[in-house]
């Protein structure tokens, strides 16, 4: 849908990105991830077109003529706290060109889309923080955009509100919806995400569908029965793809056909084997080993 070529952004002499050259796929629900500073509100003000490249070029390869409608939920929501939330949405679709015959009926199915029918004729002052969150929601799919920007959907909300959140991304994933989100929750992109982005210090270190990434690189696991601080070293020594945390082993990549030297040292040392099993990688080690 988006197309990046060799983009960067500066800002004076700061460098936000970098060379960027990826796609954005038509129908995905695309996860950023990265630090603080690493260049993801950078990346959705220019997929939004909020800002401009200081280089590199930007298409639209699904819309060639046109570039996609897009709607936007910041993660800072300033509202104008007086106006009631129908009146604040009734005045969004007007600036989404929503004809005056089909405004009502817009206002009320993006309400409904995200349950915020109740509070259709409070004051948006009024509404809780986890309210609020949902008509950022409400209002960025207000004229039904082809893109969906997402920046910390889930930011400031509790358990309950983060899993309410998480479970409108997945039915708008269901209808097909391309969604752009960058989030600091793992657990969160592991879940609704099907694609992803890491950033860090403006470049991309790396990108691949989530379910691909998942299950590309098994490892095994050898528990014991206590702790292995005093075999650590010679564990380690043995190859740098083995891991120890506790009392298991973790086998990664190359590492994993030495698992009859691993189990052999480990006998030898006076541990008893607990149990050994494959393990997916998880989200949390695949971003670990790319920002580190």
């Amino acid at each position: 849908m988006i197309e990046f070529n060799q983009v960067s952004k500066n800002y004076f002499s700061l460098t936000a990105l970098k060379d960027i050259t990826l796609t954005i796929p038509q129908g995905e629900v695309v996860g950023l991830l990265g630090p603080n500073g690493a260049g993801k509100t950078t990346f959705i003000k220019l997929v939004a077109g909020l800002i401009s490249p200081s280089s590199g070029k930007i298409t639209a390869t699904n819309h060639p003529a046109r570039w996609p409608s897009v709607g936007f939920k910041p993660e800072r929501l300033v509202f104008p706290g007086d106006l009631v939330v129908s009146q604040y949405l009734e005045m969004i679709a007007g600036l989404c060109n929503v004809g005056r015959v089909q405004k009502d009926n817009v206002v009320l199915e993006s309400l409904a889309r995200v349950n915020l029918l109740a509070a259709a004729n409070k004051q948006i002052k009024t509404l809780s923080k986890g309210m609020r969150q949902r008509l950022g929601l409400a209002q960025a799919l207000i004229g039904d955009p082809d893109l969906l920007l997402l920046d910390e959907p889930s930011s400031g909300l509790d358990p309950a509100g983060q899993e309410e959140m998480q479970t409108y991304i997945e039915e708008l994933r269901a209808a097909g919806k391309t969604i752009l989100m960058s989030s600091h929750q793992l657990h969160e992109v592991t879940r609704v995400c099907t694609y992803l982005i890491i950033l860090k210090d403006g470049r991309v270190l790396y990108r691949s569908p989530v379910a691909e990434a998942l299950t590309l690189r098994p490892h095994v696991a050898i528990q014991v029965d206590r702790p292995l601080d005093g075999a650590k070293p010679l564990l380690q020594m043995v190859h740098p793809n083995i891991v120890v945390e506790g009392s298991e082993v973790i086998l990664r990549d190359e590492a994993i056909s030495m698992r009859r030297q691993i189990l052999s040292i480990l006998i030898n040392q006076g541990y008893d084997i607990v149990k050994v099993e494959q393990r997916r990688i998880t989200l949390a080690e695949i971003y670990s080993e790319a920002v580190q």
